[in-house]
């Protein structure tokens, strides 16, 4: 399975962007999907997470209020809509497909890797 992340970029505190993701295969559609992020310097941290369904999400205390993950299963894809945007959200945007059904913030938890997108917030 390959994992195609873009909609990444260059936007001031404040701003907004809609980050996409789109898999290679349909049977991903059973696998819960999920969000990371890498600083630099940093290790790479959960972000936001969503089941099979789309029903359930959970979020980073960190972005909590700001973003939302959301998948449409038809076309393979998950989003990450990021809203009043933080220097602090600067890193490369990893997303990710589950090992099961339900969405999880640990990264353990996720079998297929995209190549990640660069989100850069400036003051």
């Amino acid at each position: 399975v390959q994992l195609q992340a873009s909609g990444g970029g260059l936007v001031q505190a404040g701003g907004s962007l809609k980050l996409s993701c789109v898999a290679s295969a349909r049977t991903i559609s059973n696998n819960g999907m999920g969000w990371f992020r890498q600083a630099p310097g940093k290790e790479r941290e959960f972000v936001a997470a969503v089941d099979w369904r789309g029903g359930n999400t959970i979020y980073a205390d960190a972005v909590k209020g700001r973003f939302t993950i959301s998948r449409d299963s038809a076309s393979r894809a998950v989003y990450l809509q990021m809203n009043s945007l933080k220097p602090e959200d600067t890193a490369l945007y990893y997303c990710a497909v589950g090992l099961s059904a339900s969405g999880s913030s640990n990264r353990d938890r996720y079998r297929y890797w995209g190549q990640g997108t660069q989100v850069t917030v400036s003051s």
